[in-house]
């Protein structure tokens, strides 16, 4: 117990090393976790990390579906939401069709339900990777909003045909009907479940007398709770996390003071920046594992039987998204869509290489349960293990290392702005000032005459500066500075509603620098 304790440590240790290494590199860190993985896993004597495939889905997925829910734009979300659902939901349950009639066709003793499960394991594309290069490579916000929506929606539908398949398998039967009216329930009892507890979440927060620490335990308690309670009455916990986060990041500022939303900030992205450093490590750990339980298939065999199966879904994705491009442009002749001007072929080409395979594929294929419930081995089982494992090798590596090449060779032309972003972010700083001002003005303008620190401040708004440094408060000023933070968040609270076309990440960076100004006043 010791030794894999030491070697967990070391394993963190190690990961923190890599991802160094990866952005010395410029190379999107996945990659190398992966291949560091894959090298350890064949050193002698390291100890294999073997998790229960059941506690696979809790450890991980939960945080990290809800941090991406607590991270992305809703405004960017809904002006998308066609393109979103078709990648999420029609290109997904394509893509494992595609991959059930291929292994059905070309691997011996491949039933298109053990195909369809496969297919459902390797359909979703894996969020992470993506977002690791796109932080290398800078590419316009429409493509990384499409694909950060996509990434929340598509796990749930991959593993709502994983869940099906994988009945289908253990039990010989599908009945369409019993089947379509589960799929209903999942989705549905899903969205409902992590609405449900996302507002006792709130209303509890908000109305019981928790500090920065409490909130952000609870923070970490709310999406295994929606997972654990969605997956027992069968519903989609997939889909519980990513309602519940969507609707408690809309509703964060009613519910959470300054310095539970700053804190949070930290301890979130320090917890799945080790859960995704960990399970792209143990994809390549666990190699050696699924290798040494292939039974009857030749090594040779099963590594074809993988890069068939890649070549499917890489072919599929970039067909589906021309063919999505194909679709809104036909589309907007009848009604409206977010996108009014061609894309050309680069937007729908990199959209289509963008389909690394990760996180969500390990964590479906692991959880396979070894037996069936009579008690005999789960058919191909090491087979679907390893081709789930080349598949993400070979999207992580390939497409991965390849992407960040590709972007820069074809420039993809970003939408036409009025204002560059520092524009925007002056004129928001400017009204910024302006409602400072007007509420110093309106509601303290005798002690903005008696005060000198007050005119001290109000020198700096009419320069359009938004920042208390320097001032030191008497407990009269900081009072009004506390109500004027409050009047701005507010404005800017109503400017992202709007749904004007503003990035809501500028509008986030303003509201994180307001939550500081407030803590810096309880420093003080």
């Amino acid at each position: 117990m010791l030794e894999n304790f030491s070697f967990g440590l070391g394993l963190v240790t190690a990961i923190v090393l890599i991802i160094m290494l990866a952005n010395k590199l410029k190379v999107a860190y996945p990659v190398l976790l992966v291949i560091a993985g894959l090298i350890l896993g064949f050193i002698p004597g390291v100890p294999i990390l073997h998790i229960e495939p059941e506690l696979i889905f809790i450890i991980f997925l939960p945080p990290l579906l809800y941090e991406a829910a607590w991270s992305i734009s809703w405004k960017e979300l809904w002006r998308w939401r066609r393109i979103i659902s078709s990648f999420a939901f029609v290109v997904v349950f394509l893509t494992a069709l595609s991959v059930a009639f291929v292994a059905n066709y070309f691997i011996p003793g491949f039933s298109l339900a053990l195909g369809f499960l496969l297919g459902g394991i390797v359909s979703p594309p894996d969020a992470v990777s993506v977002g690791a290069i796109f932080k290398i490579v800078k590419v316009p916000r429409t493509l990384s909003s499409i694909l950060e929506g996509e990434s929340l929606l598509n796990d749930a539908s991959s593993l709502i045909i994983f869940r099906f398949a994988l009945i289908a398998v253990a039990t010989g039967q599908f009945i369409w009907y019993e089947a379509a009216l589960d799929f209903v329930w999942m989705i549905i009892g899903g969205i409902g479940i992590g609405l449900l507890l996302g507002l006792i979440f709130r209303k509890s927060q908000k109305y019981l007398p928790t500090d920065a620490n409490m909130d952000i335990v609870l923070s970490l308690v709310a999406p295994y709770l929606m997972y654990i309670i969605a997956e027992h009455v069968h519903s989609s916990g997939v889909l519980a996390v990513v309602s519940g986060g969507l609707y408690l990041s809309n509703h964060r500022h009613s519910f959470l003071n300054s310095a539970s939303r700053v804190r949070s900030v930290n301890v979130w992205e320090s917890l799945c920046f080790v859960l995704n450093g960990l399970v792209f490590i143990l994809i390549g750990l666990a190699l050696p594992e699924i290798t040494a339980g292939l039974e009857g298939v030749s090594i040779y065999n099963a590594i074809g039987y993988g890069v068939l199966v890649t070549v499917v879904l890489i072919v599929g994705r970039i067909l589906s998204a021309y063919g999505a491009v194909i679709v809104t442009m036909i589309a907007r002749n009848f009604i409206t869509v977010a996108e009014t001007t061609n894309p050309g072929f680069r937007g729908p080409f990199i959209l289509g290489w963008s389909g690394m395979r990760g996180v969500v594929s390990l964590a479906a294929a692991l959880s396979i349960p070894i037996n069936l419930d009579d008690g005999t081995p789960f058919p191909q089982r090491n087979l679907i293990l390893f081709i789930t494992f080349v598949v993400i090798f070979l999207t992580l590596t390939i497409q991965g290392l390849t992407l960040p090449v590709l972007i820069r060779k074809l420039k993809i032309p970003s939408p036409p702005q009025k204002f560059t972003e520092e524009e925007i972010h002056n004129r928001i700083n400017q009204q910024l000032a302006e409602i400072a001002l007007n509420n110093l003005n309106s509601n303290y303008n005798e002690q903005l005459k008696t005060l000198p620190l007050l005119q001290q401040m109000a020198t700096k708004w009419q320069a359009g500066i938004n920042s208390s440094d320097d001032v030191k408060m008497t407990k009269e000023i900081e009072i009004i500075y506390r109500e004027i933070l409050n009047n701005q968040r507010q404005w800017l609270i109503q400017k992202n509603k709007s749904f004007e076309l503003l990035d809501e990440e500028i509008i986030r960076r303003h509201l994180y620098r307001l939550d500081m100004e407030e803590e810096k006043l309880r420093l003080m």
